[in-house]
């Protein structure tokens, strides 16, 4: 590959990215977009454009500068990588002659812990479809009250999928019909558009297929598409209308701390690890690549038992100076259902 002008080094940048790296639209505009924000710095502080292969380590490093300030740890560690994705690039297929970005080091970054939901909150949420009432303020008609409880079966069914799978909003969003696979051992659901285009099987519980089994008469009946959680009009759900539908059931069912579709799959891996089960088996449930992305959990539930411990061992109270509570022996366990 000779040396190419911009225009022609993001084509196939972009081609790179969706068809070798198998990423998703969405993942190769961020790319695209970071990259493109980095040429435009190049061009208006040297007055005009300049060549990939023209470039050099100050010019990353003087993009890197104007985003201090505006931007966080995270977010200029994730443009950087952009970038240098792209030198690799093209330096692998020869277009330049080395990475200008390979040795900047991007800035450190405070990783913050996972939000889970306790046991109660998360079943509050899940279970609020189901057992709270309408709120509207007139009545309706036989029409719309069967296609709001219709729409009540869907969203449970799609809160037990995603706390019950740890599944990524778009990847439950994403979910056909034909997805679901039902065997002796169970109901598995194939997430066919994970992360990074990979696909894996994921085991629900009872809670979770008696849920699917009442919604997908309801399913039918608005339309014979391959979704698996549609809108009223038969539509496929969006990530954004899950978010608000999280929100809503969240403020119905009385769950304080925030929530969020995330927040239902960190929960989903917090309670396992709680339960006992090994971080091995949480990260293929989860899909994640690397086992550093899981361990983040241990540090959410090692939170989670000092809390508990500081709260009610005797001997922690006292050197807090505070007195046990009267005929308190151990803390209050919370609820669990069997999966």
């Amino acid at each position: 590959m000779a040396a190419v002008d911009w225009d022609s080094a993001l084509d196939q940048f972009r081609a790179y990215l969706a068809v070798e790296r198998a990423y998703s639209p969405r993942t190769v505009e961020v790319y695209l977009r970071d990259v493109t924000a980095f040429r435009a710095t190049v061009a208006a502080r040297r007055g005009g454009e300049v060549a990939p292969a023209a470039l050099g380590t100050i010019e990353v490093r003087g993009h890197l500068a104007t985003l201090h300030g505006g931007n966080d740890a995270a977010t200029i560690a994730r443009k950087l990588s952009s970038i240098r994705a792209f030198f690799r690039f093209l330096a692998r297929r020869g277009a330049i002659d080395g990475n200008p970005a390979r040795s900047i080091r991007a800035p450190k970054r405070k990783r913050a812990l996972p939000r889970a939901l306790d046991v109660d909150d998360t079943f509050r949420l899940v279970e609020a479809p189901q057992t709270t009432g309408r709120t509207a303020h007139r009545r309706l008609s036989a029409d719309e009250e069967a296609r709001h409880q219709q729409l009540r079966l869907r969203d449970r069914a799609l809160l037990e999928v995603l706390y019950g799978g740890g599944l990524r909003v778009s990847e439950g969003c994403g979910l056909d019909v034909t997805d679901l696979d039902r065997g002796a051992g169970g109901l598995l659901v194939l997430v066919r558009r994970g992360k990074g285009g990979k696909s894996r099987s994921v085991p629900l519980g009872d809670k979770a297929a008696e849920a699917i089994d009442a919604w997908l008469p309801a399913r039918r009946q608005l339309g014979d598409g391959p979704a698996l959680f549609v809108n009223a009009a038969g539509r496929r759900l969006t990530p954004r209308s899950v978010q608000r539908l999280v929100q809503r059931w969240r403020a119905a069912g009385g769950v304080v701390p925030p929530a969020t579709p995330h927040a239902l799959r960190h929960s989903f891996a917090t309670h396992l690890l709680d339960g006992g089960v090994d971080l091995r088996s949480i990260q293929e449930l989860l899909g994640h690549a690397s086992l550093a992305s899981t361990q983040i959990y241990t540090k959410v539930s090692l939170d989670h038992l000092m809390a508990v411990y500081d709260a009610a061992h005797p001997r922690a109270r006292a050197e807090a100076g505070q007195p046990p509570p009267e005929g308190a022996t151990t803390p209050d366990r919370p609820r669990r259902r069997p999966t």
